[in-house]
């Protein structure tokens, strides 16, 4: 099943020379915009490597933003969101699992606050969920509960693909995986699945007594300056919207407004641009908002040396986590990069930071007709990695790919 690929990439759904001073465009009161031409030195060399991208594979649409050490090297929109009309920076489109990162700093901070900790088990505000008295908070965060990932289960996968724009429920998805019996006992061992977030996202709502949309908002999107982040209630996405097309149903047609209520938890379900979504990179790859033992737990969370392959979970769930390649908590550890990186229904980004080289790159991309299966912004940003930073480009040779 083509979307059951496609699906599972939600997994993974899965971290020099500046232009001239004065050139560099931030995020413009009007919204984000092109970098003023005519580029010179590396963000050329970015440009021309992103044109090169976009034809070689495919692509519809392709926008990125890269900085350095906090100052725009450049950002750019390639290609067309639909038939004449251009891409744009100033474009919304989904960030799907960013939102991960999001959730997992709140609970980072609130842990801060000493209104939990993180090997609380979850049945002190959930006693109603899967397994509660022995799923801890940090095991839903760095995805070592054990719960099954309803988005590899076969009936949710043929009922997403036959009505897409069907909305689900938190309570429906989390059934789908307590319906099958944990991978293993919590703790052990490392299989990522959609539910842990689902659950956590409930979880800091109940810890802290403010909806999970407020919480994002007061807590990341506002000090962050995200101002064009946001939650959806409804599969809207905020004008001016980048179009997304896929083949998941075995045609080739457009999924911009397939509901995502199923991507993780409601509150969470966000909408971005470029500019927020490189400033988010800075961010979550320095610890911006919490305090430093705070971002070494981040960043290493107990993982490493996790997913081992047992009688009961295959190599293809218990993946392996090492130091270089692991999940942390609520983000992607790459060859030093720290990231997330989204994919579904028609939709790809990543947000990567390499703290060594105070190095950030943003990336949407949207596929054409004859795209290839995978995160093409991921792609796009092991490239541009690769160029910048090629002692320590991103290896996608972690537990989300």
């Amino acid at each position: 099943m083509r979307r059951t690929r496609t699906v599972l990439l939600c997994i993974a759904g899965l971290v020099a020379a500046t232009l001239p001073a004065g050139a560099a465009a931030a995020a413009a009161p009007g919204g984000c915009v092109r970098t003023p031409g005519p580029a010179r030195g590396q963000a050329a060399d970015v440009l021309e490597l992103a044109e090169q991208a976009k034809r070689e594979l495919g692509l519809n649409s392709l926008i990125l933003r890269v900085s350095k050490d906090g100052k725009e090297l450049v950002t750019t929109a390639l290609g067309e969101s639909v038939t004449g009309v251009p891409a744009d920076p100033a474009m919304h489109f989904r960030s799907g699992s960013v939102a991960i990162a999001y959730m997992a700093t709140v609970l980072l901070q609130l842990v801060e606050e000493g209104r939990a900790g993180l090997d609380d088990t979850i049945d002190r505000w959930l006693p109603d969920a899967p397994h509660a008295k022995e799923i801890t908070l940090r095991q839903l965060g760095n995805s070592t509960s054990g719960l099954h990932d309803y988005v590899t289960d076969p009936k949710f996968l043929a009922e997403l693909e036959a009505a897409p724009f069907r909305h689900w429920t938190s309570a429906e998805v989390i059934g789908i995986a307590a319906a099958h019996p944990l991978w293993y006992p919590p703790g052990t061992n490392f299989s990522y699945s959609h539910a842990n977030f689902q659950l956590l996202g409930a979880a800091l709502e109940k810890i802290s007594g403010v909806s999970l949309e407020r919480l994002l908002q007061e807590r990341v999107m506002r000090p962050l300056g995200l101002g064009e982040t946001a939650n959806g209630a409804t599969p809207e996405i905020p004008v001016p919207a980048l179009h997304s097309f896929t083949s998941d149903r075995g045609i080739y047609e457009e999924s911009s407004y397939w509901n995502p209520s199923w991507t993780t938890a409601p509150g969470a379900v966000l909408t971005t641009d470029i500019c927020d979504l490189e400033r988010s990179a800075r961010a979550i790859g320095t610890g911006e908002l919490l305090s430093p033992e705070s971002f070494r737990t981040q960043l290493d969370p107990g993982t490493v040396g996790l997913g081992s392959t047992t009688d009961g979970c295959p190599a293809t769930v218990c993946l392996k986590n090492t130091r270089e390649a692991h999940f942390g908590f609520g983000v992607l550890v790459d060859n030093g990069w720290i990231e997330q990186n989204p994919s579904f229904s028609g939709y790809a980004a990543i947000q990567a930071y390499l703290p060594a080289e105070k190095l950030a790159i943003a990336v949407s991309a949207t596929k054409g007709p004859k795209t290839p299966e995978g995160n093409q912004a991921q792609t796009v940003a092991e490239r541009i990695s690769a160029l910048l930073a090629p002692d320590r480009p991103l290896k996608s040779k972690h537990p989300h790919s």
